[in-house]
Formats: C-alpha cells, sequence, structure tokens
C-alpha cells in the first residue's frame, strides 16, 4: 500500500506546481515580448537586451539572498561555457520566432528534454537504460515529423535554428548539474544574465539598430517576465519533485497558442499538432522512467 501524502508535503507539491505553472506563463510572455521585438531588432541585439532587461532584477536577488562572495568564488571556465551557449541558444531562438509561430518553435524545442537525457550518458556518465533511448528515439521521429522532410519543413533555416537552441539549452543544463556541485544559484544566473547581455551585444554592435521609444515598454517587460519566470522556476523545483513538477513546462504550447491567436492570428496545423504530440508523450514517458529509475535507486 502507498502511504498517505502528509498535508504539509502535499501543500508544498501544490505550491510548487502552480509556481511552475506561473514560471512557464512569465517565459511565454517573455517569448511573446521577444518575437515582437524581433521584426525590428537583429536576433543577436534581441538576444542582448534580453539579458540587460533582467540583470537588474537577478543582480538585486542575487546580492539579497546571497550576498556578493558567492558570485565571485565561481568556476570561470565553466560559467563562461555557459555563456557561450546561452548566447547562442538565445540568437537561435529568436531568429526562429522571428520567422516561426510560437506554438511550432515551442513543439520542435520540447525536444531539450530527450537530449538533456541522451547527453548525460557522454557527459555526466549517466546509465540510461532501453526504455528511456526509446522514448529518445521516439521523441527525434516526432521532430521529423514537425520538420516535414518531404515538403517544406527540413529546408527551413529557422526550423533548424529551433533545433541549434534546443542543443545549446540541453548542454547548457548539463553544466548547470557540474556547477551545481560547487556554486550557487544566484551566481549561475547572474553570470549567465551578464554573458547573454554582453557577449550578445558585441556581436550585435555592428548592425545595432537604434531602440525605439515605443518598444522600451516591451524591453522592460521581457526583462521582468524573464527574472520572475527563472525566479519563480528555480523556487518551483526547490519546493517540488521534479518528476512531477517537469511535465508542466509543455503548457508552454497552450500559451504558444493562444499568443499565436491572440497577437498574430495564426494556429497550429495538423501537422503541427501530430509532431508536438509524438514529442510531448515520448517526453512524459521519459519523465515517468526517470522517476521509476530513480526510486529503484533509492527504495
Amino acid at each position: 500500500m502507498v502511504p498517505a501524502m502528509s498535508p504539509t508535503r502535499s501543500a508544498r507539491q501544490t505550491r510548487a506546481m502552480l509556481t511552475m505553472l506561473a514560471a512557464v506563463a512569465l517565459f511565454a510572455m517573455m517569448d511573446a515580448g521577444l518575437k515582437q521585438l524581433s521584426a525590428h531588432y537583429p536576433p543577436f541585439q534581441v538576444a542582448s537586451l534580453r539579458g540587460a532587461a533582467s540583470l537588474p532584477l537577478v543582480l538585486v536577488w542575487a546580492i539579497a539572498t546571497a550576498g556578493v562572495r558567492p558570485l565571485l568564488r565561481v568556476r570561470w571556465s565553466l560559467h563562461l561555457l555557459r555563456g557561450v551557449l546561452g548566447v547562442a541558444m538565445m540568437a537561435t531562438f529568436v531568429y526562429a520566432v522571428s520567422k516561426l509561430p510560437l506554438s511550432t518553435t515551442y513543439s520542435v524545442f520540447f525536444v531539450a528534454p530527450l537530449l538533456i537525457t541522451a547527453l548525460s550518458v557522454p557527459f555526466l556518465g549517466e546509465h540510461v537504460g532501453p526504455r528511456r533511448w526509446t522514448a529518445i528515439v521516439i521523441g527525434l521521429i516526432g521532430v521529423l515529423v514537425l520538420l516535414r522532410p518531404t515538403g517544406e519543413g527540413l529546408v527551413s533555416l529557422a526550423a533548424l535554428a529551433v533545433l541549434v537552441a534546443a542543443v545549446m539549452y540541453a548542454i547548457s543544463a548539463i553544466t548547470v548539474r557540474v556547477l551545481a556541485r560547487t556554486d550557487s544559484t544566484q551566481s549561475m544566473m547572474v553570470w549567465l544574465m551578464a554573458m547573454i547581455a554582453l557577449g550578445a551585444g558585441a556581436l550585435a554592435w555592428p548592425q545595432w539598430v537604434p531602440i525605439r521609444g515605443e518598444d522600451l515598454w516591451i524591453i522592460a517587460g521581457v526583462g521582468v517576465a524573464g527574472a520572475l519566470g527563472q525566479y519563480a522556476i528555480t523556487e518551483a523545483f526547490r519546493l517540488g519533485e521534479a518528476s512531477l513538477i517537469a511535465p508542466l513546462e509543455y503548457t508552454a504550447l497552450v500559451w504558444g497558442v493562444m499568443f499565436d491567436l491572440a497577437f498574430w492570428g495564426v494556429l497550429p496545423d495538423a501537422i503541427t499538432w501530430i509532431g508536438a504530440a509524438i514529442i510531448v508523450v515520448s517526453g512524459l514517458y521519459l519523465i515517468r522512467r526517470e522517476r521509476v529509475h530513480v526510486e529503484a535507486e533509492h527504495p
């Protein structure tokens, strides 16, 4: 018989789930803002603005909760690697949303958790069983459905940009697992935002477009939503079990569809729904198998 969950634990899990849902909504709002900005500014500039807009809020939070010293005593080589990956991820993601609906971009990007599991084998030495490898392969088939190799999808630079962003995100997530052994969450958040702002800004500088006054509120909104979303997702994983919280990331697709319809008047076609469903189902199965694997190791 499975023991009943205590009221305190149940309340924590409920709070964690609600916080995760809020985090996903905030990130979707941020992405909608990035898509709006991408119509007027180059991808590297938008990436730089995203980092710069969130940095002051993240910095204030980091100093208030951890102080200055943990921000300086870090493994600089891995933070620099995360910065390079972050710049590449943000720039390719911004380029993708400038060309594709948010819902389509999210559907392809959902392959990231599958990639994280696959990369954990060579980089972290983790064991991935045949069932989880099967889920990964099925998820990649879902990506092929979305990209439509027999039609216009695979030759789309924007679709390939989403895949690049997902790969960069997955590798960055692996570095987070390594960094978390020695460095604080605050330092990882602050230096990632700083490096994206400076690195993407340096690459964008030769083609920098003067910022329009009417876009300042969008930039501010991107910064606030990004900072609050990062805090919320960190808090959600602190409060709740990862296997319970992680599947809620897929609610981003709901926000993507709503924003696409509200702001740009588009809806996903049948092929997009099919490909997204394959990726989401394989991702959910992978999360379930991960939970079984952890419970087997720690009964």
